[in-house]
């Protein structure tokens, strides 16, 4: 074959390819910013674009700010919560005014030392107060990591954040409260920008947030697992459900669990979930995302809810070391409440602590479960605590009457009105009148009731005991009763998100924002726990503030004062605000102490001359 024409061959079809691919674009071109004029504003905008499937471009504009008559470039909610990365790739026009980016993270030399904006006198001392609690819990830093380094994010999350703290009202007013309170942001917080906000927050922030938290923590730190029922009046949530609503309100709700270290006294973690979901169903999900977070050798805390025969398996097999308390009418409990002798009044084979009051013993169980293949797990340290308590058992007995003779009115009570329980709703009907054999007529009309004996010997029974169980602790009786019973800070969590906090409602509408919402609303629990335990720590703060709200209120004098062209400068701390700071450990603005010291200079003054020395035989 023709050596020629293979060669021709080959050139031709190079040149036909060459057109059909076309010449490739330069990868800047999607980052040169130029004016998009649109509704008659100037707009600071690329020109991105997508492939559709056919490989074709399509191309659309994204404004990155306005461009003013003197070509100064001022930057929106898309350049505020923009990575410092894409920010940086972003071309700007070499004649542009780009003073107000250049004071932005990310830039260099952050900000001047004289203020250039317009004279303002605006409310400092509660956010004063609070960015110092952000600093002194790490939050600060760990939200500019976790926001790939975006200050004004981070800043603009702890502003809605001390929102919480600081008014009642919803978002919708905050613009006006930034006008009169000197706030983190750098920038007016609108509907727009909070919602930009809120729908920019990633399950990536989230778990990158718990990473930071997690290497906060020291070893062995006692955690406590709870949750709580998030009511709303909302309907376009995904995990919104009827479930059991934990205050009592006839609403759709979603379910928050929060994991609380004991040891910091801080929460460390979150987890949204439907409304509808047991929490004997979320301890798999808990213990695996703490596991990916990077939270190690950590003690969970968890109560009845979460027993269950599965949950202990989970964390034999994954090491988990746990404290839980335990139901005493089934299993283990049961079996050991049996084999006690109360014939005397008192428990026989039980010991007795003078300090608490209460009769205890310990079990140890033998458990194993299946690993990997043939490999077999066996339980680290499974032991069962088993209490009595005499004034428990009469309460609990009396509850017992109490119950029966309640659950037989109400049942004379639906036999009399003949009104029929519909069949959907006769397995809870039972369980209500747990001491009742019941029985319905075809029609779903109540039929008959007597009381169930065994149900009232088995309360009976049990009355005056609680048990716990606990994995790779070597902890007795007493020492788990008392760590399980710092549960109690915990429920504290769980009152200042729903009482200082305001977050006993959902009030957002979107799935996006739900989820940037809550990222908020954990910060904002953070900061509000610290305030607490340092409170409750510190007498002196204890007896003069009666709530973290009171703390808040009393530095709200405290003014910060900006004028063009100037430094700016904070108004004088007095009384309680220097109990305050001292407490907490802040220190207090120089030159805002009532303390003075003249910076007169008497060198080569020689001043008013001492009275003559008189001299006397």
């Amino acid at each position: 074959m023709d050596l020629s024409f293979i060669f021709s061959t080959f050139v031709l079809i190079f040149i036909a390819t060459s057109m059909r691919t076309g010449r490739p674009a330069k990868a800047s071109t999607i980052y040169k910013v130029s004016i998009h004029n649109n509704g008659g504003r100037r707009y600071a905008s690329t020109q991105p674009y997508t492939l559709d499937e056919n490989g074709k471009k399509h191309y659309s504009h994204k404004h990155w700010g306005i461009v003013d008559d003197n070509k100064v470039f001022h930057p929106n909610s898309t350049y505020f919560y923009a990575s410092l990365e894409e920010r940086r790739k972003l071309i700007f026009p070499s004649d542009w005014d780009l003073s107000e980016v250049k004071a932005l993270s990310g830039t260099g030399h952050r900000g001047a030392v004289e203020y250039t904006g317009g004279d303002l006198d605006r409310m400092y001392g509660p956010t004063w107060f609070l960015d110092n609690v952000a600093r002194a819990t790490g939050l600060l830093d760990d939200l500019q990591k976790v926001f790939g380094g975006n200050l004004e994010m981070a800043q603009d999350v702890l502003t809605l954040a001390y929102y919480l703290f600081l008014d009642s009202r919803t978002y919708s007013h905050i613009e006006k409260w930034q006008r009169v309170v000197k706030t983190p942001s750098v920038h007016t917080l609108t509907s727009s920008s909070i919602t930009r906000l809120s729908q920019n927050i990633t399950e990536q922030n989230r778990m990158d947030l718990f990473r930071m938290r997690a290497k906060r923590m020291s070893k062995d730190e006692y955690c406590a697992v709870d949750s709580t029922s998030v009511s709303t009046y909302g309907f376009h949530l995904v995990d919104i459900r009827w479930g059991h609503n934990k205050e009592h309100l006839p609403l759709k709700q979603t379910l928050e669990v929060i994991v609380y270290s004991l040891t910091s006294h801080l929460p460390i973690y979150y987890l949204e979930l439907p409304g509808n979901m047991p929490d004997s169903r979320t301890m798999e999900m808990i213990v695996t995302e703490l596991e990916h977070a990077g939270f190690k050798n950590i003690i969970l805390i968890t109560d009845r809810g979460y027993e269950s025969i599965k949950n202990i398996e989970l964390c034999i097999a994954k090491g988990q070391k746990l404290i839980t308390s335990v139901k005493c009418g089934q299993g283990e409990p049961l079996k050991a409440i049996r084999s006690i002798d109360l014939s005397t009044g008192v428990p026989e084979g039980m010991s007795f602590s003078k300090e608490t009051g209460l009769f205890y013993k310990q079990y140890d169980l033998d458990y194993q479960v299946q690993g990997n293949g043939d490999h077999v797990i066996k339980a680290d340290r499974l032991k069962l605590n088993l209490y009595y308590d005499i004034h428990k058992r009469a309460d609990d007995l009396a509850r017992v009457q109490m119950a029966i003779a309640n659950q037989k009115e109400v049942l004379q009570a639906v036999m009399e009105t003949g009104k029929p329980v519909p069949k959907d709703d006769r397995d809870a009907f039972r369980k209500e009148n747990n001491f009742m054999k019941i029985a319905f007529w075809k029609s779903g009309k109540l039929r008959s009731y007597e009381v169930d004996k065994d149900a009232v010997r088995k309360a009976t029974l049990t009355s005056g005991f609680f048990a716990s169980k606990t994995i790779g602790l070597d902890l007795n009786p007493l020492e788990a009763k008392s760590n399980y019973g710092m549960r109690d800070e915990q429920e504290k969590t769980f009152m200042l998100q729903k009482g200082p906090l305001g977050e006993d409602r959902m009030r957002v509408c979107t799935e996006a924002s739900k989820h940037g919402r809550m990222f908020i609303c954990f910060v904002a629990l953070i900061l509000a726990s610290y305030i607490r335990h340092i409170r409750d720590t510190k007498p002196e703060l204890a007896k003069a503030f009666p709530s973290m709200a009171s703390i808040l209120e009393e530095m709200q004098t405290i003014r910060c004062i900006e004028h063009d062209g100037h430094r700016k400068f904070v108004t004088p701390f007095v009384g309680d605000q220097i109990l305050i700071c001292d407490a907490f450990g802040f220190e207090i603005p120089e030159g805002c102490r009532p303390t003075y010291t003249s910076r007169k200079s008497t060198k080569g003054k020689p001043g008013r001359p001492p009275n003559p020395q008189v001299e006397t035989s």
